[in-house]
């Protein structure tokens, strides 16, 4: 290779280098800014009220997705549309990328429940055309990041119930597409509690 190609190459990789280290998030001023997250979601996202989620091990893509959803009003929580209207975008990365970076705490969950909520988890509902939740969420629950979907895995199991309600109730409508509310639509209160507990011990 000419020099002159090896230069154009180091450059170039040079630059890449530098827009990807500008692009990064610093979880240390996340931590710094989720200081005042941690009333509802605790210091490092393990929130102890079964009705906040917790954010420990989310995928930061997911977060971010959230956060600026608040802002705009295409998620609706006045809670969280005053404490997200309070944050730039490197704060919302970075806070993003703290939460994500934490170890998430074992979740409490109804075991009787677990049975029937594998099966819907794993495999749906098929006669009502309930698609099976692990198609998106994976089979360990832990998600898929980059295609939006939250991890389940650990999550309070009331908290998980109460936003597959609010899909089905129409008072939760920043899902892509729709997808979660056509596909809870169909489904029983009880049914989504049993989702929930299942994924609140996957493991």
């Amino acid at each position: 290779m000419k020099t002159r190609h090896i230069k154009a190459a180091m450059l170039g990789l040079t630059g890449l280098m530098a827009i990807t280290s500008a692009n990064a998030a610093d979880i240390a001023a996340g931590k710094a800014k989720a200081a005042l997250c941690a009333g509802c979601h605790g210091a490092d996202g393990n929130s102890i009220n079964v009705i906040w989620p917790r954010l420990a091990g989310q995928h930061a893509s997911y977060l971010e997705k959230q956060l600026h959803n608040f802002q705009s009003g295409k998620r609706k929580d006045p809670t969280m549309t005053a404490m997200a209207a309070s944050l730039n975008e490197d704060d919302i990365k970075n806070v993003a990328a703290y939460f994500s970076s934490q170890k998430p705490a074992a979740a409490k969950f109804d075991s009787t429940l677990v049975a029937k909520g594998q099966d819907i988890y794993r495999g749906g509902i098929t006669d009502i055309g309930v698609a099976a939740c692990m198609g998106c969420h994976s089979p360990t629950g832990e998600g898929n990041g980059p295609a939006g979907f939250p991890r389940l895995k650990g999550q309070h199991p009331e908290y998980v119930a109460i936003q597959l309600q609010n899909f089905k109730d129409g008072k939760r409508t920043n899902d892509t597409n729709k997808m979660m509310q056509n596909l809870v639509k169909r489904m029983s209160s009880q049914e989504m509690k049993a989702v929930a507990a299942y994924v609140a011990g996957l493991k």
